[in-house]
Protein backbone atom coordinates (compact mmCIF):
# COMPACT_ATOMS: atom_id res chain seq x y z
CA UNK A 1 0.00 0.00 0.00
CA UNK A 2 1.39 3.23 -1.57
CA UNK A 3 2.04 5.59 1.40
CA UNK A 4 0.11 9.18 1.21
CA UNK A 5 1.80 12.05 1.30
CA UNK A 6 0.38 15.17 3.30
CA UNK A 7 0.29 18.51 0.66
CA UNK A 8 0.43 21.23 3.15
CA UNK A 9 -1.36 24.26 1.33
CA UNK A 10 0.87 27.98 2.45
CA UNK A 11 -0.77 31.03 2.58
CA UNK A 12 -4.25 30.49 2.90
CA UNK A 13 -4.42 32.89 6.09
CA UNK A 14 -3.03 35.83 4.42
CA UNK A 15 -5.65 35.06 1.72
CA UNK A 16 -8.02 35.24 4.46
CA UNK A 17 -6.71 37.96 6.16
CA UNK A 18 -7.20 39.76 2.24
CA UNK A 19 -10.59 38.87 2.03
CA UNK A 20 -11.26 40.43 5.56
CA UNK A 21 -9.78 43.57 4.47
CA UNK A 22 -11.28 43.78 1.12
CA UNK A 23 -14.58 43.53 2.59
CA UNK A 24 -14.22 46.19 5.21
CA UNK A 25 -12.53 48.49 2.51
CA UNK A 26 -16.01 47.52 0.12
CA UNK A 27 -18.00 48.33 3.05
CA UNK A 28 -16.29 51.66 3.62
CA UNK A 29 -16.86 52.39 0.10
CA UNK A 30 -20.04 51.92 0.01
CA UNK A 31 -20.51 53.87 3.19
CA UNK A 32 -19.14 56.85 1.96
CA UNK A 33 -21.05 57.03 -0.96
CA UNK A 34 -23.90 56.65 0.40
CA UNK A 35 -23.22 59.87 2.50
CA UNK A 36 -22.76 61.24 -0.31
CA UNK A 37 -25.84 61.00 -2.23
CA UNK A 38 -27.71 61.39 0.79
CA UNK A 39 -25.83 64.80 0.94
CA UNK A 40 -25.95 65.79 -2.67
CA UNK A 41 -29.54 64.98 -2.62
CA UNK A 42 -29.92 67.70 0.95
CA UNK A 43 -28.11 70.22 -1.71
CA UNK A 44 -30.66 69.60 -4.33
CA UNK A 45 -33.57 70.20 -1.86
CA UNK A 46 -32.29 73.12 -0.59
CA UNK A 47 -31.15 74.97 -3.80
CA UNK A 48 -33.41 73.68 -6.17
CA UNK A 49 -36.58 72.34 -4.43
CA UNK A 50 -36.64 74.95 -2.21
CA UNK A 51 -36.64 78.05 -4.67
CA UNK A 52 -39.33 75.94 -6.93
CA UNK A 53 -41.76 76.20 -3.97
CA UNK A 54 -41.37 79.41 -2.58
CA UNK A 55 -41.10 81.11 -6.15
CA UNK A 56 -43.91 79.25 -6.69
CA UNK A 57 -45.52 80.38 -3.09
CA UNK A 58 -45.08 83.78 -3.44
CA UNK A 59 -46.09 84.34 -7.37
CA UNK A 60 -49.40 82.80 -5.86
CA UNK A 61 -49.55 85.47 -2.79
CA UNK A 62 -48.94 88.12 -5.47
CA UNK A 63 -51.67 87.47 -7.77
CA UNK A 64 -53.78 87.35 -4.48
CA UNK A 65 -52.54 90.41 -3.54
CA UNK A 66 -53.82 91.48 -7.21
CA UNK A 67 -57.34 89.91 -7.40
CA UNK A 68 -58.35 91.30 -3.38
CA UNK A 69 -56.89 94.85 -4.64
CA UNK A 70 -59.49 94.43 -7.52
CA UNK A 71 -62.28 93.16 -5.35
CA UNK A 72 -62.70 96.43 -2.99
CA UNK A 73 -61.02 97.85 0.18
CA UNK A 74 -60.06 94.85 2.66
CA UNK A 75 -59.71 95.96 6.41
CA UNK A 76 -56.36 96.31 7.92
CA UNK A 77 -54.58 96.66 4.44
CA UNK A 78 -53.35 100.30 5.22
CA UNK A 79 -49.61 101.57 4.40
CA UNK A 80 -46.98 101.90 7.06
CA UNK A 81 -44.12 101.43 8.82
CA UNK A 82 -43.90 98.31 11.71
CA UNK A 83 -45.06 98.66 14.62
CA UNK A 84 -42.43 99.17 17.67
CA UNK A 85 -38.56 97.80 16.98
CA UNK A 86 -37.72 94.18 18.13
CA UNK A 87 -33.86 92.82 19.30
CA UNK A 88 -31.67 91.50 17.11
CA UNK A 89 -30.19 88.15 17.66
CA UNK A 90 -26.32 88.37 18.76
CA UNK A 91 -26.55 91.32 21.43
CA UNK A 92 -26.97 94.26 18.73
CA UNK A 93 -29.08 95.23 15.34
CA UNK A 94 -28.10 93.62 12.41
CA UNK A 95 -28.88 94.28 8.74
CA UNK A 96 -30.30 91.28 6.86
CA UNK A 97 -32.12 87.93 7.39
CA UNK A 98 -31.98 86.72 10.87
CA UNK A 99 -32.17 83.19 12.43
CA UNK A 100 -35.26 83.47 14.76
CA UNK A 101 -36.89 87.22 14.77
CA UNK A 102 -36.56 90.16 13.03
CA UNK A 103 -33.71 92.86 13.44
CA UNK A 104 -33.70 96.90 15.25
CA UNK A 105 -33.81 98.53 12.29
CA UNK A 106 -33.23 102.07 13.71
CA UNK A 107 -35.46 103.83 12.17
CA UNK A 108 -37.19 107.33 12.04
CA UNK A 109 -39.74 108.07 15.30
CA UNK A 110 -43.30 107.06 14.92
CA UNK A 111 -44.40 110.63 15.04
CA UNK A 112 -42.59 111.41 11.71
CA UNK A 113 -43.65 108.33 9.96
CA UNK A 114 -47.23 108.78 11.14
CA UNK A 115 -47.43 112.16 9.69
CA UNK A 116 -47.35 111.10 6.47
CA UNK A 117 -49.29 107.82 6.75
CA UNK A 118 -52.47 107.26 5.42
CA UNK A 119 -55.38 106.55 7.66
CA UNK A 120 -55.56 102.89 7.56
CA UNK A 121 -53.62 101.02 9.76
CA UNK A 122 -50.51 99.31 9.33
CA UNK A 123 -50.46 95.92 7.63
CA UNK A 124 -50.48 92.75 10.03
CA UNK A 125 -47.05 91.48 10.60
CA UNK A 126 -45.78 88.71 8.77
CA UNK A 127 -48.42 89.05 5.96
CA UNK A 128 -48.18 90.85 2.25
CA UNK A 129 -49.53 93.78 1.88
CA UNK A 130 -47.54 95.45 -1.29
CA UNK A 131 -45.89 93.96 -4.55
CA UNK A 132 -41.92 95.37 -5.50
CA UNK A 133 -41.49 94.87 -9.20
CA UNK A 134 -38.11 95.21 -11.13
CA UNK A 135 -38.27 95.40 -14.33
CA UNK A 136 -34.56 95.71 -15.02
CA UNK A 137 -34.10 91.63 -13.72
CA UNK A 138 -37.93 90.96 -14.19
CA UNK A 139 -38.60 90.59 -10.55
CA UNK A 140 -42.39 90.39 -9.66
CA UNK A 141 -42.06 89.61 -5.56
CA UNK A 142 -44.86 90.25 -2.62
CA UNK A 143 -43.63 92.70 0.41
CA UNK A 144 -44.74 91.61 4.09
CA UNK A 145 -43.38 93.11 7.38
CA UNK A 146 -40.97 91.86 9.36
CA UNK A 147 -37.58 90.18 8.70
CA UNK A 148 -37.87 87.21 10.01
CA UNK A 149 -36.82 84.13 7.94
CA UNK A 150 -39.15 81.35 8.66
CA UNK A 151 -42.50 83.60 8.48
CA UNK A 152 -41.50 85.86 5.85
CA UNK A 153 -38.28 85.58 3.94
CA UNK A 154 -38.35 81.91 3.40
CA UNK A 155 -41.72 82.31 2.14
CA UNK A 156 -39.82 83.45 -1.39
CA UNK A 157 -41.19 87.99 0.29
CA UNK A 158 -39.45 90.65 0.42
CA UNK A 159 -39.37 91.57 4.11
CA UNK A 160 -39.59 95.32 5.30
CA UNK A 161 -37.36 95.99 8.29
CA UNK A 162 -39.87 96.61 11.38
CA UNK A 163 -39.90 100.71 11.91
CA UNK A 164 -39.05 101.96 8.44
CA UNK A 165 -40.89 104.40 6.90
CA UNK A 166 -44.22 102.61 4.33
CA UNK A 167 -43.76 102.72 0.75
CA UNK A 168 -44.04 106.39 -0.70
CA UNK A 169 -43.35 107.86 2.59
CA UNK A 170 -40.67 110.30 3.97
CA UNK A 171 -37.59 108.28 5.35
CA UNK A 172 -36.76 105.07 4.60
CA UNK A 173 -38.45 101.53 3.08
CA UNK A 174 -35.84 99.12 3.61
CA UNK A 175 -36.39 95.72 2.60
CA UNK A 176 -34.60 92.72 3.16
CA UNK A 177 -34.23 89.20 0.90
CA UNK A 178 -32.73 86.46 0.03
CA UNK A 179 -29.91 86.12 -2.57
CA UNK A 180 -30.01 82.31 -2.40
CA UNK A 181 -32.55 79.58 -1.91
CA UNK A 182 -36.25 79.74 -0.93
CA UNK A 183 -37.42 81.81 -4.06
CA UNK A 184 -33.90 83.95 -3.71
CA UNK A 185 -35.81 87.07 -5.23
CA UNK A 186 -32.71 89.15 -4.09
CA UNK A 187 -30.38 86.99 -6.31
CA UNK A 188 -29.32 89.43 -9.18
CA UNK A 189 -29.62 92.99 -7.60
CA UNK A 190 -26.21 93.55 -7.97
CA UNK A 191 -26.93 93.14 -11.69
CA UNK A 192 -28.78 96.88 -10.81
CA UNK A 193 -27.66 100.57 -12.23
CA UNK A 194 -27.98 103.97 -11.54
CA UNK A 195 -31.49 104.78 -12.79
CA UNK A 196 -33.15 101.76 -13.04
CA UNK A 197 -36.97 101.46 -11.55
CA UNK A 198 -37.94 99.55 -8.59
CA UNK A 199 -42.08 99.67 -8.39
CA UNK A 200 -43.92 99.09 -4.82
CA UNK A 201 -47.73 98.61 -5.56
CA UNK A 202 -50.34 98.71 -3.10
CA UNK A 203 -53.75 99.13 -3.49
CA UNK A 204 -54.70 101.80 -5.97
CA UNK A 205 -51.46 103.13 -5.74
CA UNK A 206 -47.90 102.97 -7.28
CA UNK A 207 -44.63 104.26 -6.09
CA UNK A 208 -41.33 104.03 -8.24
CA UNK A 209 -38.19 105.02 -7.09
CA UNK A 210 -35.12 105.50 -9.01
CA UNK A 211 -32.10 103.36 -8.24
CA UNK A 212 -29.09 105.85 -7.42
CA UNK A 213 -26.18 104.15 -5.13
CA UNK A 214 -25.32 100.79 -4.63
CA UNK A 215 -22.47 99.71 -1.85
CA UNK A 216 -21.13 96.57 -2.93
CA UNK A 217 -20.61 95.27 0.51
CA UNK A 218 -20.45 95.99 4.11
CA UNK A 219 -20.91 94.51 7.50
CA UNK A 220 -24.03 92.98 9.02
CA UNK A 221 -23.96 95.65 11.66
CA UNK A 222 -24.33 98.45 9.48
CA UNK A 223 -27.65 100.19 10.54
CA UNK A 224 -27.13 103.12 9.36
CA UNK A 225 -27.73 101.46 5.32
CA UNK A 226 -31.58 101.33 6.81
CA UNK A 227 -31.54 104.79 8.84
CA UNK A 228 -34.27 107.13 7.58
CA UNK A 229 -31.23 109.00 5.83
CA UNK A 230 -29.57 106.14 4.85
CA UNK A 231 -25.66 106.26 5.31
CA UNK A 232 -23.07 103.56 6.01
CA UNK A 233 -21.57 104.00 9.35
CA UNK A 234 -18.74 101.44 7.70
CA UNK A 235 -18.24 103.29 4.99
CA UNK A 236 -19.34 107.30 5.65
CA UNK A 237 -18.54 108.26 2.34
CA UNK A 238 -21.89 105.65 1.04
CA UNK A 239 -25.34 107.17 1.65
CA UNK A 240 -27.09 109.93 1.50
CA UNK A 241 -26.62 113.18 3.87
CA UNK A 242 -30.51 114.94 3.45
CA UNK A 243 -34.04 113.86 4.30
CA UNK A 244 -36.07 111.88 1.57
CA UNK A 245 -38.19 109.19 0.50
CA UNK A 246 -35.74 106.85 -0.14
CA UNK A 247 -35.95 102.77 -0.62
CA UNK A 248 -33.07 100.48 0.52
CA UNK A 249 -32.52 96.67 -1.33
CA UNK A 250 -30.64 94.46 1.31
CA UNK A 251 -29.25 90.69 0.85
CA UNK A 252 -25.90 88.82 1.50
CA UNK A 253 -23.45 88.89 -0.51
CA UNK A 254 -20.94 86.69 -1.50
CA UNK A 255 -23.40 84.66 -2.93
CA UNK A 256 -23.95 81.73 -0.85
CA UNK A 257 -22.21 83.26 1.91
CA UNK A 258 -24.32 85.33 4.59
CA UNK A 259 -20.87 87.17 5.49
CA UNK A 260 -21.09 90.63 4.32
CA UNK A 261 -24.10 93.10 3.02
CA UNK A 262 -24.94 94.23 -0.61
CA UNK A 263 -27.02 97.41 -0.63
CA UNK A 264 -29.18 99.16 -3.23
CA UNK A 265 -30.22 102.60 -2.78
CA UNK A 266 -32.83 104.44 -4.41
CA UNK A 267 -35.11 107.79 -4.28
CA UNK A 268 -38.78 108.36 -4.82
CA UNK A 269 -39.85 109.55 -8.44
CA UNK A 270 -41.63 112.85 -8.47
CA UNK A 271 -44.91 112.31 -9.97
Amino acid sequence: MRDRVPVVVQGSGRRGRRAGLAGVLWAGAELIVTVGVAILLLVVHQVWWTNRQAAAAAQEQVQALERAWGEGPVAGSGVGGGGGDEAGVGGGPVVGPEPSGPADSGAAPAATRAAARPAAGPPARDRAYAVLRVPRLGLVVPVAQGVDKRAVLDKGYAGQYPGTAGPGERGNFALAGHRNTHGEPFRYINRLRAGDELIVDLRGRRYTYVVGKILSETTERDTGVIAPVPQSLVKPDQGYGEPGAYITLTTCTPEYSSKYRLVVWGTLKSS
